[in-house]
């Protein structure tokens, strides 16, 4: 699977995950990585059949699992690779400023609701920081991306997951684990 086709659906939780081979507790396998990004494919009752971007697949908890945005911005545009996150990160914060400078007016009453409104439509800002990880939102490429601290990678777009058909119940991709 090219990661770059890659649409994950959720994460895992900051603790990690376990897996399963199979919907029940019998068959233990490896954990997931904390916030590893996953797709979830299949879902039996609590039981979720998750795909990770190398292909692998398995059964988690899936209660336990952190939901992506459903529609964060996009275009059909495909996805890229950013090696600099800089640009990004100086972009958000311009934006940040601005939407701050707006809510102290608001707060010190130099200006109305409807003013504060008009001052701040169109701003659109969306970044997660966790650490030395970072999920950024590109307003000019309009996709979510994930940054480990030394170069950014595309997280999600607005294009749902690919819906193919449905692999056999139990039966998965394969791959070398998460």
């Amino acid at each position: 699977m090219d990661p770059l086709e890659f649409r994950p659906t959720h994460v895992a939780p900051p603790d990690g995950l376990a897996t399963w081979t199979r919907p029940d507790f019998s068959e233990p396998s490896v954990r997931l990585d904390a916030l590893l990004p996953v797709r979830v494919e299949d879902v039996r009752g609590d039981w979720a059949r998750v795909v990770c971007s190398n292909g692998w697949t398995a059964w988690v908890d899936g209660r336990l699992l952190v939901s992506l945005p459903h529609s964060p911005p996009g275009t059909a545009q495909p996805l890229t690779r950013t090696a600099d996150p800089r640009p990004l990160l100086r972009q958000l914060e311009h934006a940040l400023a601005q939407y701050r400078e707006g809510v102290e007016d608001l707060a010190d009453g130099t200006v109305d609701l409807e003013t504060f409104r008009h001052l701040t439509h169109g701003l659109r800002l969306g970044v997660v920081l966790d650490g030395d990880a970072a999920w950024l939102l590109d307003l000019d490429q309009e996709r979510w991306f994930y940054c480990d601290g030394q170069r950014i990678h595309t997280l999600a777009a607005v294009e749902p997951p690919d819906a193919g058909p449905s692999p056999a119940p139990g039966s998965g991709p394969g791959g070398d684990g998460p």
